[in-house]
């Protein structure tokens, strides 16, 4: 078992770190708002920090689970971050979907400090990170994504090393692109249905154990058929994951045109009040009155 630090706990990291807790690892906890970290700390146990640093003091593994670069940033550097507190060999572990680019800048400020950094962004949403069964992607060296696997696995069901720091966030920018574009075509599937006159259950039931088959279609559609979108991961974050997606596609020259498209589709659900609803409400855009 391993002494292990984990930062951020929103609905997403809050569970993870449950999981961590329950395999019967040791975890300091810090959220910023640090009642949510004692709330955690009442109901798994383990200890509550007020600072990064302070929580990454005498660890074997720091996570981060935060919302973007700059919160990332926030919690590893300067004199209250996690990096300060680390002791060197310690790996610090990021499960933010943030861009490649500041996972390689970390990367290189824990090497000149001694310590390690392995980009693992994640996928599978509040639900996969509930049941302990996220996919995590990641970026790093061979030897410290060995150390760390074990560990990670404690709320993951798939976990893989591709390639160097940066790999981890590149992949789940791959599984973001894919994901748009199967939304918008769910989507406009449900609403052509809806509008020739057809059952949607019967159809979706139907067409879901043939080639059209998709995560997005078994979990989804019910709720999108009934016009509920507070199931799953907010249009906030997505436009984020997409603005992330299509900047490093300018840098790589690759060819995006369907996601920048349904990102635009993203940004006119923002302005109908749905910034919050999940993804799927692609949906009630193609049936606003």
């Amino acid at each position: 078992m391993a002494k292990v630090a984990f930062l951020g706990l929103g609905v997403m990291g809050f569970p993870m770190a449950r999981h961590l807790a329950q395999k019967g690892h040791d975890v300091t906890v810090y959220n910023r708002t640090f009642a949510k970290a004692e709330a955690w700390v009442a109901a798994h146990g383990g200890k509550a920090a007020k600072t990064p640093r302070e929580a990454a003091i005498d660890q074997e593994i720091v996570f981060a689970c935060v919302g973007n670069d700059d919160d990332l940033r926030s919690v590893t550097l300067g004199p209250d971050g996690a990096f300060a507190g680390m002791a060197k060999g310690t790996v610090f572990v990021d499960h933010t979907t943030a861009s490649a680019e500041v996972a390689r800048e970390l990367y290189a400020i824990a090497q000149e400090h001694g310590l390690a950094f392995i980009d693992a962004p994640v996928s599978g949403g509040q639900a996969g990170a509930e049941n302990g069964v996220l996919t995590v992607m990641c970026g790093g060296d061979e030897a410290i994504y060995a150390r760390v696997e074990p560990v990670i696995m404690s709320f993951a069901r798939m976990c893989k090393l591709l390639g160097p720091s940066g790999a981890g966030q590149l992949t789940k920018m791959v599984n973001q692109i894919c994901i748009a574009g199967l939304v918008q075509g769910l989507a406009e599937g449900v609403n052509f249905a809806k509008k020739a006159g057809l059952d949607v259950e019967a159809v979706i039931e139907t067409i879901s154990k043939g080639a059209a088959q998709s995560w997005q279609m078994e979990n989804r559609y019910k709720t999108m058929n009934q016009s509920k979108f507070e199931f799953g991961f907010a249009v906030d974050w997505m436009r984020k994951d997409l603005g992330i997606c299509i900047a490093e596609s300018r840098r790589n020259g690759a060819n995006l045109p369907v996601t920048a498209l349904v990102d635009q589709f993203y940004g006119e659900v923002q302005n109908m009040g749905g910034g919050r609803w999940d993804t799927s409400s692609l949906l009630a855009r193609l049936e606003r009155k």
